[in-house]
């Protein structure tokens, strides 16, 4: 696993999480969630040189856990460890005890990522994604 400094993605930090998150998309329609995540103090990124490697964005809105609601690993920097890093920290950091995520059944790579840290299978949900359940992951923190 490689290891890159993880911390609270800052303001000025927004426009390069943005800029990543479209390349990944192909659309900018998230930019108020990523902005709210930011003031929240619940955006992590992981630099690589100057560039955003990696983001995440997490709530605690999920019966009153904690929930990654989104990783983005910019494709230049894919299959590193990038993402298991930062499960490794969230799960350091959750301010609850227990620790939420989720991916579309098709993700194969995003559910390889999970079952490598420790993450359990919790449940999905029909009906996101047509015919492509959303599979709900998770993890103990303490």
């Amino acid at each position: 696993m490689i290891h890159m400094e993880i911390h609270n993605a800052k303001k000025q930090d927004l426009y390069k999480i943005i800029e990543l998150d479209k390349k990944m998309i192909g659309s900018d329609h998230r930019k108020e969630e990523i902005n709210q995540a930011i003031k929240d103090e619940k955006c992590l990124i992981m630099f690589q040189e100057d560039e955003i490697a990696a983001f995440l964005i997490y709530h605690t809105h999920f019966f009153d856990c904690s929930f990654i609601s989104l990783i983005m690993v910019d494709p230049a920097h894919q299959r590193k460890g990038l993402g298991s890093s930062l499960l490794t920290h969230m799960t350091k950091i959750s301010p609850t005890n227990k620790l939420f995520s989720s991916t579309n059944e098709s993700n194969e790579s995003m559910k390889k990522t999970f079952i490598r840290n420790h993450f359990k299978k919790s449940g999905f949900v029909d009906n996101l994604d047509e015919g492509d359940p959303e599979i709900i992951y998770f993890k103990s923190c303490y």
